[in-house]
């Protein structure tokens, strides 16, 4: 994709070092360990062990789920991070948000109330035809809030994304991850999906 330090200032080279190397390889060696037992479990009949394991999977699976679709959504400013959607998602958001810059506030909004870490979103609600903003909690992905959303856009609000460069302070980091916003996936998902 891009060096860690190409989305700086907007976030600094070490968070995306930590948070690519240590975080996401934790969740997917996790997921995957947790799937190796899952099979022995199977195998053996233990229905105990199977369920035990439930929320280990969907903890690390929705952790690789939720940064894969996150590194997608960034883009170093000199490769068109930061500018506007185009086209019929940029046409969407205006039509249901009103405006680029009023749903950049409601994610804002939403990601900054939101208690503890997870993630907040901007989906496409294929039931309603619409575009929507949700909050997950912890690493849960977003198909966990209905079968009918396709996430375009996740920012995660999770410490580990912004502490060390942020402290304590996740509205700063949220309105300065827009300037590192890439629209390209969320464009493609979305016209794939409305098509």
């Amino acid at each position: 994709f891009y060096d860690y330090g190409a989305l700086e200032p907007a976030i600094s080279g070490e968070i995306m070092r930590l948070h690519h190397q240590k975080h996401h390889q934790a969740y997917v060696t996790n997921y995957n360990n947790a799937l190796e037992q899952l099979e022995a479990a199977i195998a053996k009949g233990d229905a105990t062990a199977v369920v035990r394991l439930q929320s280990a999977i969907k903890f690390n699976g929705g952790g690789h789920i939720n940064h894969s679709i996150f590194w997608k959504n960034l883009k170093p400013v000199n490769e068109g991070g930061g500018e506007p959607p185009h086209s019929s998602l940029g046409w969407a958001i205006d039509a249901d948000f009103g405006s680029l810059e009023a749903l950049v506030q409601k994610m804002n909004a939403e990601g900054a109330a939101l208690q503890g870490s997870g993630w907040v979103w901007l989906a496409l609600d294929k039931g309603f035809k619409k575009l929507t903003v949700k909050t997950t909690a912890n690493q849960d992905p977003l198909v966990t809030k209905g079968a009918n959303l396709v996430p375009l856009l996740g920012i995660d609000v999770w410490e580990h994304a912004y502490y060390l460069q942020y402290k304590n302070v996740r509205p700063d980091y949220l309105k300065n991850i827009w300037k590192v916003i890439d629209w390209k996936y969320a464009s493609e998902v979305y016209e794939k999906e409305t098509a």
